[in-house]
């Protein structure tokens, strides 16, 4: 029986003493802004004073772990100091390699980010299978859609759940048991839409339909992410982030605009603690 979509966030949990809430960045589709995602809410939390983790599971292409380096290159050379999660590529030959690098850091951190490699793999999907909070981000295509589901052509109506959402629906049934064994919380899965600005109207409105659907068949909830804007990909050679306010010069309206829309992912999110977290250090 697949479970059905909450109306609501799972409610928040407090975080245990050498248990991170474990929050998981997966898409086998590239150019989705996964890892510029998995970096901002990273810093994000490291900024309402979480002591963040990540693990990057692309030893080749590194993106979140390539923009950690740029960020801390970046506050040697100015003399800053920021809040900054630390970041390891997983390099390991094993997935028990990659399970005790989770136990390892977890122990010593709130939040335990990682980074999935843009491909399906067996490191993958033990990080999946290990998520407390799976974040999906995805643009605003029936191209990136069909990772998730397939849908008639002349209806726009989902007609099947895809190969990423049989892997999630294994990945929950394998996690049930984690759940009572390990003391786990049951997996939040989000589906974040990326890139909304630029999507026509009719299509961005079929799209909604099409998701709503799914969620409810396959149990996820969906939250606006990230617009398509120029200054994600400008930052990345420093490392700095749309939060680091003050050390980017002038910014536009546009930019703020931006910043909000982060703020909101990240409440979005539901993560332990938040509310507190929030009332304490506004991200603004």
């Amino acid at each position: 029986m697949t479970p059905a979509a909450p109306d609501q966030p799972l409610a928040p949990r407090k975080l245990r003493p050498g248990q991170a809430h474990r929050i998981v960045f997966a898409n086998e589709k590239g150019g989705t802004g996964k890892s510029t995602t998995a970096v901002h809410v990273a810093v994000a939390l490291s900024y309402l004073g979480a002591r963040v983790a990540a693990i990057d599971l692309d030893p080749r292409q590194r993106t979140m772990h390539r923009y950690i380096e740029n960020r801390l290159a970046t506050l040697e050379k100015r003399g800053l100091t920021l809040p900054t999660p630390a970041c390891d590529v997983f390099r390991g030959q094993h997935t028990g390699d990659l399970l005790a690098m989770i136990r390892r850091l977890e122990a010593s951190c709130d939040f335990l980010i990682i980074d999935n490699p843009g491909r399906d793999d067996a490191y993958a999907r033990i990080a999946v299978e290990n998520a407390d909070t799976l974040v999906t981000p995805m643009n605003d295509s029936f191209v990136d859609f069909d990772l998730i589901g397939q849908v008639d052509a002349e209806t726009f109506k989902v007609k099947k759940l895809s190969f990423f959402a049989e892997l999630i629906w294994e990945a929950r049934m394998k996690r049930s048991r984690m759940t009572i064994e390990q003391q786990r919380p049951e997996m939040d899965w989000i589906v974040v839409r990326n890139r909304t600005g630029h999507v026509e109207a009719r299509n961005q409105a079929r799209l909604h339909k099409a998701l709503t659907e799914m969620a409810k068949r396959v149990g996820f909830r969906v939250t606006q992410g990230l617009s398509e804007r120029v200054i994600y990909r400008e930052l990345f050679p420093s490392g700095l982030t749309l939060l680091d306010k003050g050390h980017l010069g002038e910014l536009g309206t546009s930019h703020l605009v931006a910043r909000q829309e982060l703020r909101s992912l990240v409440k979005a999110l539901n993560l332990p603690d938040f509310a507190r977290a929030q009332s304490e250090l506004e991200l603004a």
